[in-house]
């Protein structure tokens, strides 16, 4: 049997991108973010503080995620994920982790213009047709 947990750890290497959702007083909003994630299944992003995904997980620490790795032609793969944002007042420890994922430096420098941000996750729903068929396995952290 597939252990679900590493599977999730597997498939948020795999990952480039994460769809991140959030709410603020103009409604639902979503926006693709890079990330990386750490041992406890959290996942890092740096973005600027005044763009609107950043602006609202400050309104609103209630965020919502997905990560897709799978492309057509293949079995579904991929996760949805809920849970608390936060900006970080630090660099946190999976900076070089992060930067070595996108394969490339920064495009701008990286300036008091941005930040850190962390997502925890409450509860994470793993898609994996081959391993699971359609039936979404949960795990919560």
């Amino acid at each position: 049997m597939t252990d679900v947990r590493n599977r999730i750890d597997e498939i948020l290497g795999k990952g480039m991108l994460m769809s991140l959702g959030t709410v603020d007083d103009g409604g639902v909003w979503v926006a693709d973010v890079g990330y990386v994630h750490d041992g406890d299944l959290c996942l890092y992003w740096l973005s600027r503080k005044d763009r609107r995904h950043s602006v609202a997980l400050r309104q609103n620490p209630r965020v919502g995620a997905s990560i897709t790795v799978s492309v057509p032609s293949e079995d579904d793969l991929g996760l949805q994920l809920e849970g608390t944002a936060e900006e970080l007042a630090d660099m946190p420890a999976v900076v070089d982790a992060y930067w070595k994922k996108r394969a490339e430096a920064p495009k701008k420098p990286v300036t008091n213009e941005h930040a850190w941000y962390k997502l925890t996750p409450s509860k994470i729903e793993l898609i994996d047709e081959l391993n699971f068929g359609h039936e979404k396995q949960v795990f919560t952290p």
